[in-house]
């Protein structure tokens, strides 16, 4: 009996220890004795991509970009401050549209109108901008982060979010713009008008093509995180800015009814910067009243290699290595953008009756 014991003690272990190594040995097959990597796409950190359409830098419409990621423009990342969706364009690329910046950038399925309610956040860092380009054009080391697109007319923009760094500078400048709803047909005489948020507008440049202004004493960093709100009902539209450190900023436009009707209704600044340009148009009554709106999000790069002396304000004369997309990564020749938070929120009388909209010019 005592042997009969032993004997079924054993048996019983064996039973038991045989599934173990059978599945630490499942295991070790599967895994080539290396952990498996799990893949993380943006969607998984900012799960709204539903609403959107994604542009990428290379002119391609990729569509919904959910489980979509792309290791040149638009892909995942994380550092101490948490998971981030990262947004790239350089210099020079397939461009979008008639537009001659590249972008990789998010455009709003759904179209809306000033009357309706809609809303957009987003928490994000600016990494990068253009290390080249001429100093006395505005639009150089700049890059456009946030907007409000016109889906109809002139297709203009009543809003844009820039962030701007000149080289050699520690600290940036976050102002944004309102692009007047040109009065007519003709749409070459439209404008910005740029409100600063922290450090310089839009119109402080250079007085050469390597001479900076001075450095902003209130500018922002980059790697430096801020938050913008973006709210339009009844017709107005509200921002705000926010970011550790900095004070919080806060604005309101009227996207119904326009400031700028007539030439002596068109500020300084506008006069100084874009009337020399050819650009001195005058804005319709009904500014934005009557036309479907939509938001745009990501890194609009606003430094390319066109000659200033094609325009002035947009065209920066920057370093593209004939479009060579990594030998401009290498050097510094691009936008890059990392968004860690987003939400977008519109109400059911802000949906346009026609369904889907797909327009990212």
């Amino acid at each position: 009996m005592k042997i009969n014991r032993i004997n079924l003690s054993l048996m019983v272990l064996i039973l038991i220890t045989i599934p173990l190594l059978d599945s630490c040995s499942n295991s070790s097959k599967k895994s080539g004795n290396e952990e498996t990597v799990e893949t993380v796409y943006p969607s998984d950190i900012i799960p709204f991509f539903d609403h959107w359409n994604l542009i990428l830098a290379d002119g391609s419409n990729t569509g919904v970009a959910i489980d979509y990621k792309n290791e040149d423009f638009f892909y995942s990342t994380t550092d101490a401050q948490g998971s981030w969706v990262v947004f790239k364009a350089p210099n020079a690329g397939n461009t979008h549209g008639t537009s001659n910046n590249t972008r990789t950038e998010l455009a709003q399925l759904k179209k809306w109108y000033p009357m309706s309610n809609a809303k957009l956040t987003a928490t994000l860092k600016v990494m990068n901008v253009s290390a080249t380009g001429d100093a006395r054009v505005a639009a150089t080391h700049a890059v456009v982060v946030g907007q409000i697109h016109s889906a109809d007319g002139h297709e203009n923009e009543p809003l844009k979010i820039f962030y701007k760094k000149f080289p050699g500078h520690t600290k940036g400048s976050l102002f944004w713009h309102y692009e007047i709803n040109t009065e007519g047909d003709d749409n070459s005489g439209r404008w910005d008008y740029s409100q600063a948020v922290w450090g310089h507008d839009f119109s402080v440049v250079g007085n050469e093509e390597n001479l900076y202004p001075e450095e902003p004493e209130e500018g922002i960093e980059l790697g430096e995180e801020f938050s913008y709100v973006i709210e339009v009902r009844d017709g107005l539209m509200y921002l705000t800015f926010s970011s550790e450190g900095h004070e919080t900023k806060t604005f309101t436009k009227n996207l119904i009814q326009s400031e700028y009707t007539t030439p002596d209704d068109i500020p300084l600044q506008t006069q100084n910067l874009f009337v020399p340009a050819g650009q001195g148009g005058v804005e319709r009554a009904n500014a934005y009243a009557e036309e479907g709106l939509f938001f745009k999000l990501g890194s609009y790069n606003q430094t390319n290699g066109k000659s200033p002396e094609v325009n002035p304000i947009w065209c920066s004369d920057a370093e593209t290595f004939d479009g060579d997309i990594q030998k401009q990564y290498e050097t510094g020749n691009y936008a890059e953008v990392w968004f860690k938070e987003a939400t977008i929120q519109v109400g059911e009388d802000a949906v346009s009756n026609e369904g889907y909209f797909i327009k990212n010019d």
